[in-house]
């Protein structure tokens, strides 16, 4: 690091001339890590013959570096460098800033934060702020990124010939088609589950076939949607988001940029389509698999057979449940696109970062779909469906 202009190289040098109040401390040539030896030499042969009567000439001066600035500080003592660095024309900005840096490294003079006093309500209060406004930040990009989608989507609808449909179908097949088996497996799981524990209550009351009201309303209205939003957001938001940021991390979305593409017309949209396509058709799907464990469990159970199970369905199950179920499906499958794409953007460039924005996709796509789940739970028991 070099403070003076490019000149022609000459080994510095200190020379003292003079006694008492007449003594001259001239400094010449460069101070620099490469005449560090024969510098530092001088100045331990210099040291105790300087006092505070000795004048310093720094006009001679040529490049000076942090070797250099540092030698001067042992030279002169903080005292005088801190007079040199008073005086403004004494040495050039840009020597002074490097000197100033020096002797504040050597005398510990940096800047520490304020010790803690242990205050338990304002650490408290300070959390809860900083919590509060990270939250704000959250939402604010969070809301910012479904404009910046909506207005590309738009822009895009317009003009066929930029549709991305190969890796719409791509994202398709990775979203829909590869999570059905783990979908209908766990609803199916869950089903059995929820039958069996119905039963078990339902037939102390004489009141067994209820369970099949029970199976039914659960799964169309809240089990099948929500449980298909929370596998397919630890699932598929995960997947977004580690995709999204490895290509920040090794600057593939720079190079999208640089060749006059649109980063989220390229990699946001055919996602987001993907699964607002894809989580209706598993939400059926979980819908189905969770009925037909019921009718397992009820039928291995409580001598309820399949036709019974479904007529019960038929009679007493309106078709306001189904369809209740299946118009949040789209809903929570924009939201569960838009956290993870917008996670793998926020990634920094190291595998530590993808790792944390990918655990924070899947926490803020769960945490988002149970309270919206529970809005819309309140809005259409308010509205009578």
């Amino acid at each position: 690091m070099s403070a003076a202009p490019q000149h022609e190289a000459r080994a510095g040098e200190a020379l003292l001339a003079g006694d008492g109040v007449a003594a001259v401390l001239r400094l010449r040539g460069d101070w620099t890590l490469a005449h560090h030896a024969a510098l530092r030499r001088q100045a331990d042969a210099l040291r105790g013959r300087i006092d505070a009567a000795t004048r310093v000439e720094l006009a001679e001066l040529g490049t000076l570096d942090t070797a250099g600035a540092r030698l001067l500080h042992g030279l002169l003592g903080g005292e005088r460098v801190a007079a040199l660095l008073a005086d403004e024309g004494a040495l050039s900005r840009e020597r002074r800033a490097l000197l100033k840096a020096v002797a504040d490294a050597i005398e510990g003079r940096e800047e520490r934060p304020a010790a803690d006093e242990g205050y338990a309500l304002g650490d408290v209060l300070a959390h809860i702020g900083h919590t509060m406004l990270v939250f704000w930040r959250h939402v604010s990009a969070l809301t910012g990124f479904i404009g910046l989608i909506l207005e590309t989507a738009l822009r895009v609808s317009v003009q066929p010939r930029r549709w991305r449909v190969t890796a719409l179908v791509a994202n398709l097949e990775r979203t829909g088609l590869d999570a059905v088996p783990i979908i209908a497996l766990l609803t199916f799981l869950v089903g059995a589950v929820v039958a069996f524990l119905g039963a078990t209550v339902l037939q102390n009351f004489g009141a067994s076939i209820f369970t099949v009201d029970l199976v039914a309303y659960s799964f169309l209205r809240e089990f099948g949607v929500l449980l298909t939003a929370i596998i397919v957001a630890g699932r598929t938001a995960s997947s977004f988001t580690a995709q999204i940021g490895s290509m920040r991390a090794n600057e593939e979305i720079d190079a999208i940029r640089v060749l006059g593409l649109d980063p989220v017309e390229l990699l946001v949209l055919p996602r987001v389509y993907a699964l607002l396509v894809a989580l209706p058709i598993l939400t059926f799907v979980a819908m189905i698999a969770g009925i037909v464990g019921g009718m397992l469990v009820s039928a291995m159970t409580l001598d309820i057979s399949p036709v019974l199970f479904l007529s019960r369905i038929e009679d007493n199950v309106g078709l306001i449940h189904f369809w209740v179920g299946m118009a949040k499906a789209p809903i929570f499958a924009f939201l569960i696109a838009v956290i993870g794409c917008l996670e793998g953007f926020r990634v920094q460039g190291s595998a530590q970062s993808v790792g944390e924005h990918t655990t924070s996709a899947v926490v803020q796509s769960i945490f988002v779909v149970i309270v919206v789940d529970a809005i819309a739970a309140l809005f259409c028991m308010e509205m009578g469906w």
